[in-house]
């Protein structure tokens, strides 16, 4: 696929994507970005992490301005941290669902409203997760710990956008406790679950998704959804590769999005973005 098409939307995964092996955006990646927005094309984020996750500085510097997160829960611009959208799980079911969840060995994240929080039980399983560690030490750098999760989100009334469920190896080549949370998850109708990574699971509420999230921000910004360009990696980035104009998978990406994507660029480590960005939009 080699056509160009009126590209005015760039929407832009952030691990395995836009981001190196390092959590780095390259300055080729940097420099074809810039080179877009100069052409008056919009350039967004849209990735399961939270807004505290964001990498804001390289955002302003670049002239990226909106965000779609936690898997599409939560839409901000950037860097006012301004709510467009805001859609999570109701504090009743998070909470029932946490006590479930705690029952097995899990690190457990809750993105509430851009931030993200953690209970101190589930921190040491942290350091035993089989992932970069650049990825390690954000999860372990940007959280909120509290005590007790469950009895926060109900005390505080607090809906939670997405949770993110990591798992430790179980020397095996499996993970441990992945197929029993997976088995509570399928309970609940009310959520939508996804990998988005390193054999995690994330969850939000049913009907979410970064594809909702595109269409979202391309209505609040007039621009035509067939008139955008999506990059990503995992299978949280597989609806938003299906709904855009062109659908680019990486070459490091889950062999269910390379399927389904229009074209397939370099990888992450190789300015796989500015590759794309160049065929198709400048």
């Amino acid at each position: 696929m080699n056509q160009k098409k009126n590209i005015r939307l760039i929407a832009l995964d952030l691990d395995g994507t836009l981001f190196n092996t390092q959590s780095k955006i390259s300055e080729g990646n940097r420099a074809a970005l810039k080179e877009a927005i100069s052409k008056g094309i919009t350039v967004i984020i849209s990735t399961g992490r939270p807004y505290i996750g964001l990498p804001i500085e390289d955002m302003v510097e670049i002239g990226i301005k909106y965000a779609i997160t936690a898997n599409g829960a939560e839409i901000f611009s950037v860097p006012e941290k301004k709510p467009v959208y805001l859609d999570g799980l109701e504090p009743d079911i998070a909470e029932k669902l946490l006590q479930q969840l705690y029952q097995n060995q899990i690190h457990l994240d809750a993105f509430i409203q851009g931030d993200a929080y953690t209970q101190a039980s589930t921190r040491p399983v942290a350091e035993k997760l089989d992932m970069p560690d650049s990825i390690k030490h954000y999860i372990l750098d940007t959280r909120t710990i509290v005590d007790d999760l469950a009895d926060y989100l109900a005390k505080n009334q607090l809906s939670v956008g997405k949770m993110t469920l990591n798992f430790m190896p179980d020397g095996a080549g499996g993970f441990v406790d992945r197929d029993k949370t997976e088995t509570i998850l399928k309970k609940y109708p009310e959520i939508k679950y996804v990998c988005g990574g390193y054999h995690n699971l994330e969850l939000t509420k049913a009907g979410i998704s970064k594809a909702k999230g595109l269409h979202l921000l391309c209505d609040y910004l007039h621009i035509p959804y067939d008139a955008t360009l999506a990059c990503g990696d995992s299978e949280n980035d597989l609806d938003i590769i299906q709904a855009a104009g062109i659908g680019v998978a990486m070459e490091n990406a889950a062999g269910i999005v390379k399927d389904a994507a229009d074209y397939i660029a370099p990888s992450n480590d190789e300015d796989g973005v500015a590759e794309a960005v160049r065929r198709f939009c400048l």
